[in-house]
């Protein structure tokens, strides 16, 4: 049995691109060379797109459960028996049902442990609701999914790392929803997934400020110095290094994120717009804070250039890597932590420390 891991993928809407940006990352060569994938989808679906794209070469090894995967190939589970009738690059009641079939398998295979992690291609957050999603997006889905009391949307890259405090809610209730508690406890989440899921030893947090400014000393807005500042202080004798709160314009505009291993923005767009505009090809949305590991590509279902070979697979492919190395640090850690406890020898305070004694 091959110890390769295994990434369960998720098809998202097919009226969208979430299928062409799929089949441009497995035919990738290397990505088998670091994972096994499974596609829960359709094979008609998938067929449907290759013709599309002028894609005959890809082909899928089709399997009925991820214990059948063949390491060396893209596998593919059908979800569903009938037949799709697609539209390219329209939003309607067909693309979310399939969406949703695909995600309830792939997440089923997770949470029962058959896949090691799972990335997700974009779903239509309007066109997927029903009985069973009545969520703002996956994020949200996957922490109820997973028994999981809290979860970090991270917006993850080479050159820079973005948390939420606040996520899919209207702007009207960001100021209501910002807690202490809520900062902090999103604060020691960020922390500890760079100890664990990126193996950074001493992490260097950077906390955003609400309003222009910070707050310009209370006067527009008391948020920084009744919530957010005694928030930082809090966490940061809980051992988290984490500094601010930073004005968000100048923060990203003279390149303070630079100093830091990621930042905490306080509501949605204060930390995506940034984060896009400095990462948009390559940034990755990780769920941190939950035991399953998920991610994604940085971008929505693209209905306007769906079927037109134009869509970019980099985000994908990167969502897939990270997903690959998030897993691999993961078991590094868990192993060391076995081994640690076997010598009786001392233990070690972080995954980073584990890392260096190992070498």
């Amino acid at each position: 049995m091959s110890n390769k891991i295994k990434i369960g993928i998720s098809i998202g809407d097919v009226n969208g691109i979430g299928l062409e940006v799929i089949l441009k990352t497995l035919s990738e060569n290397r990505i088998l060379d670091y994972c096994t994938p499974i596609v829960y989808g359709h094979t008609k679906v998938a067929s449907y797109h290759r013709k599309a794209l002028g894609m005959n070469d890809l082909v899928f090894n089709v399997i009925n459960n991820a214990d059948a995967a063949n390491p060396k190939k893209a596998n593919l589970i059908n979800c569903w028996e009938e037949d799709v009738k697609i539209d390219l690059g329209v939003s309607n009641e067909i693309g979310g049902k399939y969406a949703l079939l695909s995600l309830e398998k792939a997440t089923d295979d997770l949470i029962n442990g058959n896949i090691d992690a799972l990335v997700t291609a974009p779903i239509n957050k309007h066109n997927i609701q029903s009985d069973t999603f009545n969520f703002p997006g996956h994020t949200e889905y996957l922490q109820q999914r997973s028994g999981s009391d809290d979860v970090l949307m991270f917006l993850i890259s080479e050159d820079i790392r973005v948390g939420v405090v606040t996520g899919h809610i209207p702007i009207t209730e960001v100021s209501a929803s910002i807690t202490k508690d809520k900062i902090v406890k999103k604060l020691v989440m960020m922390n500890e997934s760079l100890k664990k899921d990126f193996w950074i030893e001493k992490p260097k947090i950077a906390v955003l400020g609400l309003n222009p400014h910070a707050g310009d000393n209370g006067l527009l807005g008391k948020e920084e110095a009744d919530i957010i500042t005694p928030a930082i202080q809090e966490a940061f004798d809980k051992g988290v290094i984490c500094f601010g709160p930073y004005p968000a314009d100048g923060f990203f505009g003279n390149g303070g994120y630079k100093q830091f291993d990621a930042v905490l923005a306080m509501y949605h767009d204060q930390g995506l717009i940034p984060f896009k505009t400095i990462a948009f090809s390559t940034g990755v949305n990780y769920s941190a804070g939950l035991k399953i590991v998920r991610t994604s590509p940085d971008h929505g279902t693209g209905y306007d250039i769906a079927g037109k070979n134009v869509a970019d697979p980099t985000s994908f492919i990167e969502a897939v890597f990270a997903a690959t190395h998030i897993v691999k640090n993961r078991r590094e850690q868990e192993e060391l932590l076995k081994n640690q406890l076997r010598s009786g020898g001392k233990i070690i305070e972080t995954a980073a420390d584990m890392k260096d004694d190992a070498n």
